[in-house]
């Protein structure tokens, strides 16, 4: 069994990724083998925490991957550790909008069977403070609060008040951060600053961030409290083929009608832009939770994605010569985003999985097979990717000779002829440029057409986050018919090509990866 706890606030800006971070860097110092967890679709404070655990960060999302899946894959990345520490999105209770508490971190909480920590900005409120912690506690019964961190305590006797007021709820205070500098992480127009653009600073503030938890938070409270957690019964999931079909018990999900207009790609796309900011509100830089998604029921996860399409065979991951195929994935500080889980299943598959950087490499890695682009912050190093012409070249290439090749967000600017007016490698006949408003939230997908991800018809669930527009020109069929919360096409397949905006995580449809290492060894 893995002791565990939920971080989480009563809203967003709290200082759960400070609180967080910390604590997991803490407890990996005293010597505990502690396993990092974030709530939501967030690729950014993941990579905080593996610097402060030295483990891939991994995301528990109910919506992406459905709530039968959140503890097992849970279960797979705590494998192993003494610890588990799970940081939240958002506000406790915040889920997708008017889909009750889906995907909020209290529903990921009752699903761990985990106890939370609650951290409250204390900085404008005194005994306040006790009817605000007592809301949150009565609110679900089901939600266990067993402690309380304040955060931003002007002094102490700010503190003492703080106190005083919350020994009527009955929940003790583990913590009491001080109001001061906070931590450096910079942050801008899509969240904090990823590690990798930053290594030597993230470090350095990471190590400030758990010194500061071993100053004023009550450690040996917080482990005895992580432990109280019961087990979980649910079994471990697996990137392995047979470990895709062990899994818990679920019912067979019900689809509504896929729109002919859908099936058979026939909506247009948008005027002018292959992406339409959704109208979602709501909800911090790198969540999903709180946006709008649409339409109710339960997660598409056992549509035939990835179903062998015509002439398709299931494929063990070897080229001609019985070599494995060669999956490059770019890397970098321009391509940040990706779920640890999707390499996973391309090893499973049979691939060798092999990082590259478009930003300093010349060319794709020996026998490459296949390229996965996954997404980042293109837009910050656009006059750099522009640079480097031999690897827009060989990028350009490898994708017109047909390979397979899967783009999300990031990788899909990167297909693209320009970015901002900066060349790009061309393989689309598309033009992205960075706009002022935020396209953000969860969508609900249909495949349009046959591509080396999907089947036609085949359903899945996304993640849209960018300021960005792609306007495309012609050549190209969309990737998605998108079913909620609009409809509209996205995206692009072309030959071995699938571009798209949405970010997906295979754990949820691991035919996908099946599909896409089969194609490589083809």
């Amino acid at each position: 069994m893995v002791a565990r706890l939920v971080v989480a606030a009563p809203a967003s800006g709290s200082g759960k990724t400070m609180v967080a971070t910390g604590l997991m860097a803490a407890f990996a110092e005293s010597g505990l083998a502690v396993s990092p967890h974030k709530v939501g679709p967030d690729y950014i404070d993941p990579g905080y925490h593996a610097l402060a655990t030295g483990r891939p960060g991994r995301n528990l999302d109910a919506y992406l991957c459905g709530p039968d899946l959140v503890a097992p894959l849970f279960a797979h990345g705590a494998a192993g550790c003494d610890l588990a520490v799970v940081e939240g999105v958002m506000g406790l209770y915040d889920g997708v909008s008017g889909q009750g508490e889906l995907a909020s971190t209290a529903h990921v909480a009752k699903l761990l069977k985990a106890p939370v920590v609650l951290v409250v900005d204390a900085s404008s409120q005194s005994r306040s403070v006790a009817a605000l912690v007592h809301g949150f506690v009565s609110w679900d019964p089901e939600v266990r609060i067993g402690g309380i961190l304040l955060n931003k305590v002007g002094s102490p006797r700010h503190e003492e008040l703080l106190r005083d007021a919350l020994e009527s709820v009955g929940v003790p205070v583990l913590g009491s951060l001080p109001r001061g500098p906070e931590v450096a992480t910079p942050s801008r127009h899509l969240g904090l600053v990823p590690v990798a653009e930053r290594s030597t600073d993230a470090t350095a503030a990471v190590s400030a961030m758990a010194a500061l938890v071993r100053a004023h938070c009550d450690l040996p409270g917080l482990l005895a409290l992580a432990r109280t957690a019961p087990p979980l019964t649910d079994p471990a999931w697996s990137p392995e083929p047979a470990g895709e079909r062990v899994e818990p018990a679920r019912s067979e999900p019900s689809y509504p009608a896929v729109p002919a207009a859908v099936a058979t790609g026939a909506i247009p796309v948008a005027a002018g832009s292959v992406a339409v900011a959704a109208g979602a509100a709501g909800g911090p830089a790198g969540s999903g939770a709180g946006l709008a998604a649409g339409g109710s029921g339960p997660l598409l996860r056992g549509a035939p994605v990835g179903v062998p399409g015509p002439g398709d065979t299931a494929g063990n991951g070897t080229v001609p010569g019985g070599r494995r195929a060669v999956v490059a994935v770019a890397g970098g500080a321009a391509f940040t985003f990706g779920y640890a889980e999707n390499a996973e299943l391309l090893r499973a598959h049979g691939a060798e999985v092999v990082v590259f950087d478009p930003v300093r490499d010349t060319e794709l890695p020996e026998g490459t097979s296949g390229i996965v682009i996954g997404g980042g912050f293109p837009e910050v190093y656009a006059d750099a990717l522009s640079a480097n012409e031999p690897m827009r070249r060989a990028v350009a290439a490898f994708a017109r000779a047909g390979r397979p090749v899967a783009a999300e967000c990031a990788g899909l600017l990167y297909l693209t002829k320009s970015l901002d007016g900066r060349p790009m490698c061309g393989v689309l006949d598309a033009e992205a440029r960075m706009t002022k408003r935020l396209t953000l939230g969860y969508r609900e997908a249909v495949a349009v057409g046959e591509s080396v991800l999907a089947a036609t018809g085949s359903r899945i669930r996304g993640h849209e986050f960018h300021r960005t527009v792609v306007e495309p020109g012609a050549g190209a069929d969309p990737a998605w018919g998108l079913l909620r919360p609009e409809r509209r096409t996205e995206g692009f397949v072309q030959g071995g090509v699938h571009a798209s905006y949405l970010h997906t995580h295979w754990a949820a449809t691991p035919e996908v990866a099946r599909r896409f290492v089969a194609k490589c060894g083809r």
